[in-house]
């Protein structure tokens, strides 16, 4: 007698389908009801097909993200966009692209996931510190010196600054000085005008 296939054994379950994580779900789907309902002022894909724009974020933070996520903050949702390996792809618009999500392509979201969290280089820092290990000392105090002349140049842009707007204020006040002695001025010569006629 054959062995039963491996599905139809009596415990067995089906192999488990693979679905997309939800906020990439609920984007893409977002997407869609905003085309299909004529909301593509807000958000819409972008000419392409192969990325989106949110055109409004006030008006998309206020109507589109209630109503597929549990708030209404944008920031938040492009963080979470971030974390998934979206890019924002130009710098006077909100629009964002990943190789896998397309329009027309719904079946491409399973590839897309999480970002994988780097490690972080403290144990590695606090292990070198420990361990005498002269080339984590060494990359320390060369970050160390590079941060503190960073930040003497930021002092010094700083007080640059500062400087110039002074300048600045200085020569408004002398400019709206004159400017007034000039009006008063006219007024005088207006008002012997006046008294000769």
């Amino acid at each position: 007698m054959a062995a039963p296939h491996a599905a139809c054994r009596v415990g067995s379950r089906p192999p488990k389908k693979k679905c997309p994580a939800p906020f990439i779900s609920k984007t893409f789907d977002l997407l869609d009801a905003a085309e299909a309902g004529g909301a593509t002022g807000v958000v819409s894909w972008n000419s392409g097909g192969n990325g989106f724009v949110v055109w409004s974020p006030a008006e998309f933070s206020k109507l589109m993200l209630p109503k597929y996520f549990k708030h209404n903050n944008f920031s938040s949702f492009v963080r979470q966009l971030n974390t998934y390996g979206f890019k924002k792809t130009a710098s006077k618009r909100w629009e964002f692209k990943h190789d896998k999500f397309l329009k027309g392509f719904k079946h491409l979201l399973v590839e897309i996931s999480r970002k994988k969290v780097e490690p972080s280089m403290f144990p590695q820092l606090l292990e070198a510190s420990r361990g005498g290990h002269r080339d984590g000392i060494t990359s320390l105090m060369k970050e160390n010196q590079t941060l503190r002349r960073e930040r003497m140049e930021l002092k010094l842009q700083i007080s640059h600054f500062k400087t110039m707007e002074m300048r600045l204020l200085e020569c408004i006040s002398h400019y709206m000085t004159t400017r007034c002695q000039g009006q008063t001025q006219e007024n005088i010569l207006e008002g012997a005008k006046i008294e000769n006629f």
